[in-house]
């Protein structure tokens, strides 16, 4: 049997229900207050748990909460103080899915001491269901909105030297008849304007960082191109091997968007030789492995488990043509970066000039950009499309104005107003996210809740309740503000506004995608949050949407805070190698850069 062979004696959602023997402090005495306890299967499959990404991130301030298969994630920021299974995060910890749900004990720690230990925990056996081999549901979609036709008028600025013309439509992409089959299928009519742009670019070999606003197709962007030279090249067909050399490797920073990705390879991959497989936290990895083995072309994965199966010999990276970051703006935060150079510091990983690397996200701020100038080769294409680097003007983004401790009452009036619409709630922290749920499952609104301390079976079960509709609310912290695309949601509430304007993007863009309208109602604490009054009025004003006196009030009856970036005419992510009058630096580095934007930004703002 290999070294990485599991006993498992289950192969999908076990659990166990235990006695509430722990001592836990106040976290134990929060258990017993909620009603319930709970107790799932943690990790313990040798997954890359480096205390370094429990350091807080360098924009937010608070610590990041994305995956990267991390257990020691400063679980329950606000607590800690509490001892035993779930000190820290005073109860509630393994979620809550509302009525109907028998829920369990979490049976790990929250501290690195606590989890330094692995043998002391069970194996993690869960393995999902795989996924649906029927074509119908493998090229279900849902519809473009009216305003799809909009994406026309968005300007579009490529920068860098000698980019290849934008291409009009599918036909244009030269794509082989296997895969212009599958975009048909797919429901894709005409490219996006991210898509127009950087198809060409990725076809003709450039290194590119691309920044669009949520929900306009950047997955598909970087998908075709890849996968139509693997098959122009002859691809192999999949075949057994006890270690791996993919073409392309694709990192993002969640669990479900990575599923998400690996989704969409598979559908436009969808009887080509080529063969899609994705690694993530949270599940067997004996029966990832098993799946890796049988063939592998390109290779989805989150951080942590991707350097797993690199680290135990099973994906070799001398082949690797393409790198992708998505939510490249994440991936290369504080929290992910030192994994990120390890990814591509890792034995047989081709350097920046003899591989491809691509970056997509819907943020791209200065600091990122000079990190990221690390990966790409020095000619590398900037792509801004429009004002998305803002929030999506398909978004009717509303404020109110409530204390904390009336948000409650507040969110309860806004969802009996809203009916059986599907609505995501954000809030801060883990804990607030199973209390907000409970809260609601309570006042009969069927909710279910996602975040890090949710055994994986149970976010996926919860994003298949949410996404079925027997739960209309999902109450989510910062995991599902990125890159889920989720059909019909039409409401976004942020119950806590986050601390950065790049999360308020990701997270308002859960609805308006694909040219379909939504709303977004952010409850504004002035006691909390008047640090982003600033760039939210900026975020509105690109949007052209309403103001409200009270915020811009707020915004502007102080100094300006720390951090806050002056807004730019057009684009609010632009390409950091641009000189104050938008030519080019002569020695187009980034680094030497960031003086002479400040001053024109701050010229710009005075």
């Amino acid at each position: 049997m290999d070294e990485w062979e599991e006993q498992e004696t289950a192969t999908s959602g076990t659990c166990a229900l235990t006695s509430d023997t722990s001592t836990g402090g106040r976290g134990g005495r929060g258990r017993g207050r909620g009603g319930f306890k709970n107790s799932f299967f943690s990790d313990g499959d040798g997954q890359n748990n480096t205390a370094e990404r429990s350091s807080f991130s360098r924009r937010g301030g608070r610590a990041n909460e994305e995956d990267g298969d991390n257990k020691n994630v400063s679980r329950g920021r606000r607590g800690g103080r509490g001892g035993g299974e779930q000190g820290g995060r005073g109860g509630f910890g393994g979620g809550y899915r509302g009525k109907d749900e028998e829920v369990f004990a979490q049976g790990h720690g929250d501290t690195p001491a606590e989890n330094a230990d692995a043998s002391d925990r069970p194996r993690v056996t869960y393995v999902p269901p795989p996924p649906s081999e029927d074509e119908e549901s493998i090229f279900s979609h849902y519809e473009s909105g009216v305003n799809f036709d909009k994406y026309d008028e968005i300007l579009v600025d490529v920068s860098g030297t000698n980019p290849p013309p934008a291409i009009m439509t599918f036909d244009e992409a030269a794509l082989c008849e296997s895969l212009k089959r599958n975009v048909s299928k797919s429901g894709y009519v005409k490219p996006t304007p991210v898509q127009k742009h950087g198809i060409p670019i990725i076809s003709a070999g450039r290194d590119l960082m691309a920044c669009a606003q949520t929900g306009s197709g950047k997955t598909a962007a970087f998908l075709l191109p890849i996968l139509q030279q693997l098959m122009a090249d002859g691809a192999a067909a999949s075949c057994f091997s006890e270690m791996q050399e993919p073409d392309a490797i694709i990192v993002a920073p969640t669990r479900e968007l990575i599923n998400q990705i690996y989704l969409e390879a598979r559908k436009f991959a969808y009887g080509t030789c080529v063969r899609p497989v994705v690694v993530y936290g949270g599940v067997s990895t004996g029966h990832q492995i098993r799946d890796l083995l049988r063939g592998c072309n390109v290779l989805c994965g989150t951080p942590g488990r991707l350097l797993d199966m690199i680290g135990r010999g099973k994906v070799g990276l001398t082949k690797v043509r393409y790198l992708v970051l998505d939510e490249a703006d994440r991936m290369l935060d504080m929290g992910f970066e030192p994994d990120m150079r390890r990814l591509v510091g890792s034995p047989g990983m081709p350097s920046k000039e003899n591989r491809q690397t691509l970056m997509f996200s819907a943020t791209f701020p200065e600091d990122i950009q000079r990190l990221a100038a690390d990966f790409l080769k020095t000619d590398y294409l900037f792509l801004a499309v429009g004002i998305v680097g803002g929030a999506c003007s398909d978004v009717e983004q509303t404020f109110v104005q409530v204390t904390k401790f009336a948000k409650r009452e507040q969110l309860i009036d806004l969802l009996k107003s809203t009916g059986s619409e599907r609505t995501m709630v954000f809030v801060e922290t883990k804990r607030q996210a199973d209390f907000i749920a409970t809260i609601l499952c309570q006042e009969k609104f069927p909710t279910t809740s996602i975040h890090g301390d949710r055994e994986q079976w149970q976010r996926e079960q919860a994003l298949g309740d949410f996404r079925s509709g027997k739960c209309s609310v999902l109450v989510a912290t910062s995991v599902g503000a990125r890159g889920l695309d989720i059909p019909d949601v039409q409401f976004v509430v942020n119950f806590d506004l986050p601390n950065n304007i790049d999360e308020y993007v990701h997270r308002i863009g859960r609805t308006g995608r694909c040219g379909n309208t939504g709303r977004a109602v952010s409850f504004y604490d002035p006691g909390a949050d008047s640090e982003l009054a600033r760039s939210l009025v900026t975020i509105l004003s690109k949007a052209q949407q309403e103001v409200p006196s009270w915020l811009e009030e707020s915004a502007f009856s102080g100094h300006s805070p720390s951090g806050f970036n002056p807004p730019r005419k057009h684009f609010a992510s632009t390409d950091l190698r641009k000189g104050p009058q938008g030519g080019f630096f002569q020695d187009g580095s980034v680094t030497s850069q960031l003086a002479a934007q400040t001053a024109a930004d701050d010229e710009e703002w005075e």
